[in-house]
């Protein structure tokens, strides 16, 4: 039987708790024939959130909350990640955009000897505006030059590893770091410095075609259009910075555990 942890970031998703995601999940789960444990990791939300998943892991035995400091999407989910007891290791969003089930197009290619099986959203991203559509291109495209990548889709919220090698690859993350106090909701491209960084490792890493519609009907983290334009400039501006750290040569002489 595989065994997995699966872990949740959460942060201001009332309206997609009050939906019932958490309860789609467990049905699946339950459903399937994986050992499982969910973490959702709390980062300090604003809203009901905290006291829904609470109310909810009362009467999930393989659910728990972790109430974490304010880190952001990768610090919510490092501090989940931190506490993960099964070998592979998978991170989705609260509100399943890509849905649960998805997570059995990943798990058999682990029998195949990869280290990292992450999902792909593909081009036609249903439920993307034109701008963000376009954005998104012109990400991946400015990403791929710079980094060398092969990886078409590096910002889908569905990816799955070892969870020893996640458990020593994020320590080495800039946003894992440098993680403030009240920094708020970030998402970031540390997705991208967690796969360049396995990749450099010698990782075998496959991407995965998988379901995805934009889900979230979350209404507490703020404007939409405001934070894309922020988000997308963070994004640009650490891409940047792994390609500078690659060519000082930080992420060099790291072997795979």
């Amino acid at each position: 039987m595989i065994q997995i942890s699966i872990i949740i970031p959460c942060y201001n998703e009332e309206n997609n708790l009050k939906r019932g995601v958490l309860t789609q999940v467990a049905e699946f789960l339950d459903k399937s024939k994986l050992s499982y444990e969910v973490i959702i990791g709390n980062d300090k939300s604003t809203d009901n959130s905290l006291s829904l998943v609470k109310e909810f892991v009362k009467t999930h035995p393989h659910f728990k909350v972790l109430d974490l400091p304010k880190g952001g999407k990768p610090g919510a989910i490092w501090g989940a990640l931190q506490q993960a007891k099964y070998p592979i290791v998978l991170f989705t969003d609260m509100d399943q955009s890509t849905p649960i089930s998805e997570i059995k197009k990943l798990l058999p290619f682990y029998d195949k000897g990869y280290d990292i099986v992450i999902g792909s959203r593909g081009q036609d991203r249903t439920g993307f505006n034109f701008i963000r559509l376009l954005g998104s291109k012109v990400f991946s495209l400015f990403r791929k030059v710079l980094l060398q990548s092969s990886i078409d889709d590096t910002q889908c919220g569905f990816k799955s590893m070892k969870t020893g090698l996640a458990k020593e690859i994020f320590p080495r993350l800039n946003v894992i770091k440098n993680i403030q106090s009240g920094q708020g909701w970030r998402v970031s491209a540390y997705d991208v410095e967690m796969l360049f960084i396995a990749d450099k490792m010698g990782c075998k890493i496959k991407e995965v075609p998988v379901l995805w519609h934009d889900e979230d009907t979350s209404v507490t983290k703020g404007d939409a259009n405001a934070k894309y334009l922020i988000e997308s400039k963070r994004m640009a501006e650490e891409v940047w910075r792994v390609f500078k750290n690659n060519l000082k040569g930080v992420y060099e002489n790291k072997s795979k555990k």
